[in-house]
């Protein structure tokens, strides 16, 4: 495993370089390799109010942008590359984006009351396409935890459950412990939400409260089907130009090592299918994934539904694996913001409700 784990390092999710970094309006602060915490400063909070032209700008960058490069999905691109990635700048880099107060000034210390959105990007993503997701919830008055997977997370299922109660501990820590939490995990982040989950469900008191935080969970691209489906995801995001090669390795590898792999993710998904969560849940997909049979999704969406939750969904006849925001930026942006409106985050509501153009 060691040789393995090496040779899939090439494809980490880029780690955030420095401690903190000021100069786009929001302080970012790395908690682990992959585990970065982003927050607006309250003095600079009223400078972030999203503006028409704003979202406007955002809109065309996406509309805009050249074919996916996460479509290692469907392109060859190279796997670290991600669906939403854009040469334009990202409007947290452009010049109307004013720097955050100087590090050390009170002025810079994080909130402790505002919501907190879990973000568990897909495999590989990059900073620049994370930053879009990022932005939308710093404009609407949340904080941002960037939790990054690593594909060994996938592959040794026991490093993913080790990893999920890192961020579970995370969690609890004074910083974040009792606030409000929303989730949105896209493609395999969903995997690796479902394994903090797990810990979540175990029944230990101190892990319980996860629950009870969760005022709502989004979820964009999920892998959901079968072990093929999930060989499949491998090849064509690890190397596209060897995808069957890829796919019939892992198959084999899930096969050899099946009370290491195998088994641990049917009991992932029992655990997902049986979440202790009963918040709203929004989920976004399309029938032309690969990596996901759009039936087993709505076979999902119904459980939930009978078990007395409440789930809204998305789903387009052609889209791209972990790049519905920028192939239909209209209609993913428009059901986001319903469905954020429709949540329990009053102190949210008043933000939103502002966003000019999203009016729905």
């Amino acid at each position: 495993m060691g040789n393995l784990a090496l040779a899939i390092g090439l494809f980490r999710s880029e780690a955030t370089a420095c401690d903190q970094v000021n100069g786009a309006g929001f302080v970012a602060k790395s908690i682990s390799e992959s585990i970065t915490y982003y927050y607006v400063p309250p003095a600079r909070a009223e400078e972030r109010t999203p503006r028409a032209a704003k979202v406007c700008q955002t809109r065309t960058a996406l509309c805009l942008t050249p074919g996916p490069s996460d479509s290692a999905m469907t392109s060859g691109a190279p796997p670290s590359a991600d669906p939403s990635s854009s040469s334009s700048p990202l409007p947290s880099e452009s010049p109307s984006r004013a720097p955050a107060s100087t590090p050390g000034n009170p002025a810079d210390s994080p909130p402790t009351a505002r919501p907190l959105l879990l973000f568990f990007s897909w495999l590989g993503a990059r900073r620049a396409a994370v930053g879009k997701y990022r932005d939308l919830y710093l404009d609407r008055g949340m904080d941002v935890l960037l939790v990054q997977s690593n594909v060994m997370h996938f592959l040794w299922p026991r490093w993913g459950l080790d990893y999920g109660l890192q961020v579970l501990e995370v969690l609890e820590r004074p910083r974040f412990s009792g606030r409000p939490v929303v989730i949105h995990a896209a493609s395999i982040g969903g995997f690796t939400f479902t394994q903090t989950l797990t810990h979540a469900a175990a029944g230990r008191k101190e892990h319980a409260g996860l629950a009870q935080r969760v005022r709502g969970h989004i979820y964009d691209s999920l892998v959901v089907g079968t072990l093929e489906h999930m060989a499949i995801g491998l090849g064509k995001t690890l190397v596209p130009r060897l995808e069957s090669l890829v796919k019939n390795a892992a198959m084999l590898y899930f096969w050899l090592f099946k009370t290491h792999t195998a088994d641990f993710y049917n009991t992932s998904i029992q655990v997902f299918h049986d979440s202790p969560i009963t918040a709203p849940a929004l989920f976004f997909f399309c029938e032309n994934d690969a990596l996901c049979s759009p039936a087993d999704m709505e076979h999902l969406i119904d459980h939930w539904r009978r078990r007395g939750v409440t789930v809204e969904s998305r789903k387009w006849k052609e889209s791209k694996h972990a790049a519905h925001m920028r192939c239909h930026p209209e209609e993913y942006l428009s059901t986001l913001e319903k469905y954020l409106n429709s949540l329990a985050l009053s102190s949210l509501k008043a933000k939103i409700s502002n966003v000019g153009g999203l009016h729905v």
